[in-house]
């Protein structure tokens, strides 16, 4: 019979009434009739697939809304794994032949019900042999005492779901066992109805009411479209392996799923087998691949190269966009902190009309001679490169490369760890389960194992919980709207946790401590109603690739000695910081996109000690970096760009040490140092976020609360396990808590960028010493160098201080400032005025349009047009100031002749070969009077038949 002989509309009507072993039939005849019976997917193998009354929806219980892309595949998946409890026999490797002769097991069908043979299931299960079949009759069938399971043997009941219960306890002591469509109810002498300590029960579409599953090792359990309600649980003791797939929990008192201790070293034979099973999942239909909401000038697919730093896939932002979508423009430019000083005041008795007609207009006076200082030591920061681009230093835009977070194949492959507990199946393996509505999901403790893959879990009080050494992966899971934290991992527990969707939970998304150290890849952490990340207690971890938003707290939260490598992650729009580290927090954190946060994207305080490096800091509503009250770390390497506060915001009694950054194009300072808080914005950069008055103190009980709440009426679940709120014992000692870099005493700024911020470069108003050491201050809107306050001495040495918008550097009365080995070039007012008490040496002063050095106070080196005074004149009652051996050369315009004036001995200013080797204690506090200063400026008196230009030498 040709199938081309009728149309195949036709044909598919007719073949929609053959059954399933017909329609097997029909497929082995030709290729065209296989095609034919193929093609009835969405027809009759949909119709047979939800009509099986051993299983239900493929996607149930999470989505039975979406179909599955074969209805015919799902069913044949079904049909396999149904026969998991079948596959005990001998194996037969003699040859091929030999199974054409295998004998199959001779099975016989019981019925038991009223009007039956038997009425009680103990009476059949007396009487039944290897592999029969006993098919349950609707009705309730409840036993007094223990029911043993001593043959292999399969109980099914009859009819729908829900009409044949059972209120017994049955312990299997034999090798496999197959129970199907029945509800297990606890009988009045125990609440577990079903147990196993070494052969292997399959479990299809039953239904679990208040009642206890329990498998201890090397027994196995297969359980498939199962619901486990009203305070039902599975107990796993030990196991090898056993396979929950689809399976629903809900209003669970304790964890829905407990896995304890170890897996046993002995193996049943049912372990090859699920492990087949376990391996053929795939996660097409997985709850975990949500998108993330719309994150504008994000863009790119490609991902970055396996070495870290490297940028491939980039991601673009522009200026001027960013400002129209902040609404930022020129006003923020110039904008102040202090109630007392502005980038545009003056020094006292000096007069601002005259100052300003020299910094805001045209300069008056035609520079006939200038001279040369391109070749300064930090002067290979503004050359452009081999391509014609202009290096980071010397650009005025930000960073148009930002590199996208790797995919999770491109972390696997770079970590072999990673690697192999993905691809491991081990212990209790879920999937495609949905955990609703209860306390707890999934506890592992004493070193269980575990592997989560495709489930939901949602309105519990807490998703998964990991102690005692345990492990468990996790993968493509949904974690959302937990009471409390969404994943907890305490005492040593590890394992993997990758491209899971974990949201709008009321605490911490992930909650990290007492040494627990787990690999964290590439998940989508957003919308909590706390931090995202939080990691205390001596907690570690690797965070890498991970999307981090929208949660109302920090997006990692750092704190009480946690310490882990946060790596490759987009941390953005946050409420708060991107980042926090406080209570003697550490951590790497490297290499990171942390942008858009409400408030700082990095906040370190109170003995916080991170090492920041490499990390993209931009975009934020705040500043980019907090460095608050006792706080340290290491900064290095970072661009930290575009941000509404200051690039870099530095408090009283803080030890940072700010190496190599790029602090660009922030709307106020580029780095404040500061002896007192912001008034303006006070909560934000001194840590008092919603909810924080519960971090780290202590309670009325005498009891220290923990961070996200752990200790708050209601959340007794956190308090587990003997666990106490005294991280002091875990703290480690202060010599290992320091050694990831070098200690220093005095805050340290070296070999830094700070250019085009819109106010001051640097601002100093502080009564702690403070070394600046080789830094490029350049083109900034206020002045370069600002120090307001500075009780104690503040060194600036080797540094280049140019073209910024007013003065070079200013120091205001009664400030201890030694300047040493600087050069300060171009800048539009003075370029330097000095109103302090300290030194000025070996400093290049040049081309700057208001005075080249101007001594404020008890000093009068200024002069005007109409002036008989020298170009160097002191008061004679004034001792403060003392000038040593300097001479005065005067350019004769007329010897048009005259070489060209070039710095060669010493060269120009900072040295070609800065003193960074130097630590900041090997810089004399004093030195001593005689200086070799030299000066170049327009000045008002006293050359006018000579040269424009003074060089003091």
């Amino acid at each position: 019979m040709e199938v081309g002989s009728l149309p195949v509309e036709l044909w598919r009507v007719i073949l929609a009434y053959l059954p399933l072993s017909d329609l097997g039939r029909c497929c082995q005849v030709c290729h065209a009739w296989r095609e034919l019976i193929l093609s009835l997917d969405n027809t009759r193998w949909r119709q047979l697939c939800l009509g099986c009354p051993e299983c239900r929806h493929p996607n149930w219980p999470s989505q039975p809304h979406v179909e599955p892309p074969s209805w015919r595949e799902a069913l044949k998946q079904h049909a396999l794994a149904t026969r998991t409890w079948t596959q005990n026999g001998p194996e037969v490797q003699s040859t091929a032949c030999l199974l054409f002769f295998r004998r199959r097991k001779d099975r016989r069908v019981w019925h038991v019900g009223p009007g039956c043979e038997y009425e009680s299931l103990r009476g059949v299960l007396a009487v039944v042999g290897p592999y029969d079949r006993v098919i349950l009759h609707p009705g309730v069938y409840e036993e007094q005492a223990e029911v043993v399971l001593k043959v292999p043997v399969e109980l099914v009941g009859l009819g729908q779901l829900g009409e044949v219960a059972l209120l017994v306890c049955m312990e299997q002591q034999c090798p496999t066992a197959r129970l199907c469509n029945l509800v297990f109810m606890p009988p009045w002498f125990s609440t577990v109805v079903y147990k196993t300590s070494w052969g292997h029960v399959q479990l299809d579409n039953c239904n679990f009411e208040g009642a206890q599953l329990q498998v201890r090792g090397p027994g196995t359990c297969q359980a498939r479209f199962c619901s486990f309600s009203q305070g039902s649980s599975a107990h796993l003791l030990g196991v090898v392996l056993s396979l929950l797939d689809s399976c629903d929990f809900s209003g669970s008192d304790t964890a829905s799923v407990t896995v304890e201790g170890p897996p046993v070293s002995e193996k049943n034979w049912a372990c090859k087998h699920l492990a087949v099973l376990a391996r053929t999942f795939t996660s097409c239909g997985a709850s975990g691949n949500s998108d993330s909401p719309s994150r504008g000038h994000l863009t790119g697919s490609s991902a970055r190269q396996q070495t870290p730093g490297t940028n491939v896939t980039k991601e673009h932002e522009n200026t001027t966009d960013w400002q129209r979508r902040t609404q930022v423009d020129a006003v923020c430019r110039g904008t102040v902190i202090e109630d007392c000083w502005s980038d545009c005041d003056y020094s006292e008795g000096e007069e601002e009309s005259k100052v300003g007609e020299l910094t805001n207009t045209k300069n008056p006076f035609k520079l006939d001679y200038k001279i040369s200082f391109d070749n300064h030591g930090l002067s290979h920061l503004l050359k452009p490169k081999q391509d014609g681009t202009l290096p980071p230093a010397s650009s005025s835009d930000p960073p148009c490369v930002i590199p996208e977070p790797f995919t999770l194949q491109q972390e696997l492959n770079r970590d072999p760890e990673a690697q192999i507990l993905a691809a491991s199946t081990f212990g209790c393996i879920l999937r495609r389960c949905l955990f609703r509505e209860g306390k707890g999901g999934m506890h592992l403790s004493n070193y269980g194992q575990a592997r989560l893959e495709g489930n939901v879990f949602r309105g519990l009080n807490y998703a998964v919980r990991c102690i005692q050494n345990s492990t468990i992966v996790m993968l493509r899971n949904e974690v959302c709207e937990c009471r409390s934290s969404g994943v907890f991992l305490r005492l040593s527990a590890q394992g993997l946790i990758a491209e899971n969707n974990i949201h709008s939970n009321s605490e911490a998304g992930i909650d990290i401590r007492k040494g627990a150290n787990p690999i964290i890849l590439c998940n989508k952490i957003h919308s909590g109603l706390r931090s995202g990340i939080v990691v205390l207690g001596n907690g570690k971890g690797a965070i890498r690739s991970n999307q981090i938003y929208n949660n109302k707290e920090a997006g990692v939260y750092i704190l009480f000695s946690g310490n882990p490598v946060v790596c490759g992650n987009h941390i953005f729009r946050g409420q708060t910081a991107g980042i926090a580290i406080n209570e003697n927090g550490r951590g790497m954190i490297a290499e990171n996109v942390i942008k858009e946060n409400q408030w700082g994207g990095v906040d370190i305080r109170r003995g916080g000690d991170p090492i920041l490096k490499n990390n993209y800091i931009c975009f934020g509503y705040s500043d980019g970096v907090v460095v608050g009250e006792r706080g340290r770390g290491l900064i290095e390497g970072n661009h930290v760009f575009c941000n509404k506060g200051c690039g870099v915001w530095v408090m009283s009694s803080s030890l940072p040490q700010l190496l190599g950054n790029y602090i660009t194009r922030n709307c106020m300072y580029g780095l404040a140092v500061l002896c007192r808080k912001d008034p303006e914005n006070i909560e934000a950069r001194e840590g008092n976020w919603p909810g924080q008055d519960g971090i780290g103190r202590e309670g009325g009980s005498g009891e220290r609360i923990g961070v996200d709440g752990e200790g708050r009426e209601g959340q007794e679940n956190f308090n587990e396990e003997g666990e106490l709120f005294a991280w002091e014992s875990d703290l480690d000692s202060e010599d290992e808590r320091h050694s990831a870099h070098r200690s220093i005493s005095v805050a340290l700024v070296e070999r830094n960028c700070i250019n085009y911020n819109g106010a001051v470069g640097l601002y100093v108003k502080s009564s702690e010493p403070l070394n600046v050491f080789s830094n490029l201050i350049k083109s900034n809107h206020g002045t370069g160098i600002a120090v307001l306050q500075s009780s104690q001495l503040t060194r600036l040495v080797s540094n280049c201080v140019i073209h910024n918008g007013r003065g070079g550097v200013t120091v205001e009365k009664d400030c201890r400032v030694e300047l040493r080995g600087n050069g300060i070039y171009k800048n539009s007012g003075h370029g330097v005025s000095f109103c302090g008490i300290g030194h000025i040496v070996e400093t290049d002063v040049i081309g700057n349009r208001g005075c080249g050095i101007q001594v404020s106070g008890s000093v009068d080196i200024k002069g005007h047009p109409e002036s008989k005074k020298p170009l160097l004149h002191v008061e004679p009652g004034n001792e403060t100031c003392v000038l040593r051996n300097n001479s005065v050369l005067r350019h004769n315009n007329s010897c048009s002749s005259a070489p060209l004036w070039v710095l060669e001995n010493p060269p120009p200013r900072p040295p070609a070969s800065p003193t960074s080797g130097l630590s900041s204690s090997q810089y004399p506090s004093r030195l001593g009077i005689s200086m070799t200063t030299r000066i170049s400026a327009t000045v008002e008196s006293g050359c006018h038949s000579g040269s424009m230009f003074c060089s003091i030498l």
